[in-house]
């Protein structure tokens, strides 16, 4: 026979029972919360996270944000893809295959067009004067990147056709070392590489980009991460902008800042940031369908194994 159990100990025990069975404070305080996991270069985003801003205007929201840096455009979204990442930069090409291989792209901001940024350099003793002159010659480029796609349209403005180009496809790192040994007779290439060879190697602008191509710079996600965390990606592009209105506004200063961060000589940095153009917005359609444009020449060119739709990647709310 078992002995009552007394009105004070039942009522202890019940509390015990209602204390385990309903979650404490402590348990609901560690509940998941929404984190940015951001790939970045070194670039905008890597001066945005030593600024500490988006910390700051995130919190308030119960987001946090987690960064790692990476070498290249293709690396971030090949992150991206496996669900490692969340927000990153890169050019205009690498998405663009990205999405071909059936990647969860989406985007989310770009920067204004930048056409001076990038430019078809020669020799500073080289005899070619004219795009013309290049019928032919070795021209060292990173393929399927966005001075392929800017060595095409140029011929093309020239009324020149594409067989002429005799493309010599290198990673800048091999394409310089080409460049100056005289193995190439021409080289493709963007800033910080751009000025870097006109400061050390003396060599020559034939052409940019302007009048031919924009030359952007893009901010992606995935359309996943789109959907339901699109108050944290607009914070993040307001964020960048304002880097953008500092930066025009404050050019020697940002000249010293990715001076550091890249490990090149200031003045190297200064050619970059003076001829470099400012604003970073949200995307829109008129935005992607430049990068539309890309996409079908890459594809005539077979440098993608089928046609993209560019829109699939816009998101949710692109104007």
């Amino acid at each position: 026979m078992t002995s009552p159990i007394s009105t004070p100990r039942r009522r202890l025990i019940q509390g015990v029972a209602a204390a385990v069975a309903l979650p404490s404070f402590a348990a609901l305080a560690q509940a998941p919360a929404r984190q940015l996991r951001i790939g970045n270069q070194k670039g905008y985003l890597t001066l945005l996270k030593g600024r500490g801003t988006l910390e700051k205007r995130l919190a308030p929201l119960g987001a946090s944000v987690k960064w790692t840096e990476f070498t290249a455009g293709p690396v971030q979204l090949e992150a991206l893809n496996v669900g490692s990442i969340d927000f990153g930069d890169v050019g205009e090409a690498p998405p663009i295959f990205a999405q071909a291989a059936g990647a969860p792209l989406a985007y989310v901001g770009a920067t204004v067009q930048r056409p001076r940024s990038e430019a078809v350099l020669v020799p500073k003793g080289s005899a070619i004067k004219t795009v013309a002159d290049l019928r032919g010659k070795k021209i060292a480029l990173n393929k399927g990147s966005n001075v392929h796609y800017f060595i095409v349209k140029l011929f093309e403005k020239h009324g020149l056709p594409y067989s002429e180009l005799n493309l010599v496809y290198l990673p800048p790192a091999d394409a310089r070392a080409a460049f100056e040994k005289g193995s190439v007779d021409a080289w493709v290439i963007w800033d910080p590489f751009l000025a870097a060879a006109e400061n050390t190697l003396g060599a020559r602008v034939l052409a940019d980009a302007t009048g031919v191509v924009g030359n952007r710079a893009y901010y992606f996600s995935s359309l996943d991460y789109v959907a339901k965390n699109a108050d944290v990606l607009a914070i993040a592009i307001d964020e960048l902008a304002k880097i953008d209105v500092w930066g025009e506004a404050n050019k020697d200063a940002l000249a010293g800042e990715l001076a550091t961060l890249w490990g090149l000589p200031k003045p190297v940095a200064e050619l970059s940031v003076n001829r470099g153009a400012y604003g970073t917005a949200p995307i829109t359609k008129a935005i992607l369908a430049e990068q539309q444009q890309i996409a079908d020449t890459f594809f005539a060119l077979k440098l993608i194994p089928k046609k993209i739709n560019v829109l699939e990647a816009a998101g949710a709310g692109v104007a």
